[in-house]
């Protein structure tokens, strides 16, 4: 006799980035619900901050039953101590076991499932490691965006302004982009100093960057910041050439023309290039 669908198990399944969270419900192997909002990071919110906002901009379907397992993936839950901010968080709405995991590993199950390779973050943050089918075996740090994060929205964002504010990135280029975004440098200055979210407002200010693509200043700009990612992290993998090269984040795809031409400079293979790897983790928890 087949099992009831109601009988099934139904997990809810979220990857969350310093941007957004994305939510998936799953009822036996399937989608039955998605929805977006604001990223959570216990390095920048509060257990309460997370709380309120799951509660507040997460749909009512998502809370109408207990569900099997709660399995959250998330930047910033890198230690047991951030992880136990997210999880109770997470238990005190939903009521139902939970786990807790990088972003990284969601990245990788997302891109991979169970094949070993190489799988990379290029988001607003960005970030890599070698997998082996299941778990992370080996990791080079991401380090943030003020010592590290090549080729992030936020080190894209970072160098673009500092080349704006200096004089040094075209004037044409300068004048629109503080047309655009109706702000002055000490805006800019405030936004990237005073404020706990900078690396969010580097990000979004690095979209202004996909609208010129044709400009030869721009595509250096995201050329060598790419060369500085597979510098500084894909060749400190041994034999990285041997791997499968998967990518996943909003910078990956918007500029995936120009990240394709610096894996071919490295003789990398790259097997996918994705906005979000829920559909892998879905494939991963549901298989």
């Amino acid at each position: 006799m087949s099992q009831n669908i109601s009988q099934l198990p139904m997990y809810v399944i979220a990857e969350s980035s310093s941007t957004r969270t994305e939510w998936s419900l799953v009822e036996g192997g399937q989608l039955v619900e998605h929805a977006i909002t604001q990223g959570l990071n216990p390095f920048f919110q509060s257990r309460r901050e997370i709380s309120h906002s799951i509660r507040l901009e997460l749909p009512e379907v998502f809370f109408k039953r207990r569900w099997s397992h709660i399995y959250f993936y998330g930047a910033g839950c890198s230690s047991a101590e951030k992880n136990k901010i997210v999880e109770l968080s997470l238990v005190a709405q939903f009521k139902t076991p939970v786990t807790v995991m990088s972003d990284l590993l969601g990245a990788a199950r997302g891109l991979l499932v169970r094949e070993p390779g190489l799988a990379c973050i290029l988001g607003t943050g960005s970030n890599s490691c070698l997998y082996n089918g299941k778990e992370i075996v080996r990791n080079v740090r991401s380090l943030g965006f003020i010592l590290g994060d090549e080729g992030s929205g936020a080190a894209l964002g970072r160098i673009f302004l500092g080349d704006a504010m200096k004089g040094i990135a075209p004037a044409h280029l300068t004048n629109a982009f503080f047309s655009e975004f109706q702000i002055t440098p000490d805006d800019v200055m405030d936004a990237v100093y005073n404020n706990a979210s900078a690396n969010r407002n580097l990000r979004s200010y690095s979209t202004f960057l996909s609208n010129h693509l044709d400009d030869d200043y721009v595509h250096d700009l995201i050329e060598q910041e790419f060369g500085r990612f597979f510098e500084r992290n894909i060749c400190q993998y041994e034999r990285y050439k041997d791997y499968p090269v998967a990518f996943v984040g909003t910078v990956a795809t918007t500029f995936s023309d120009i990240l394709l031409e610096v894996a071919m400079q490295f003789d990398v293979t790259v097997q996918k290039i994705v906005r979000s790897s829920m559909p892998g983790l879905i494939t991963y928890h549901t298989t």
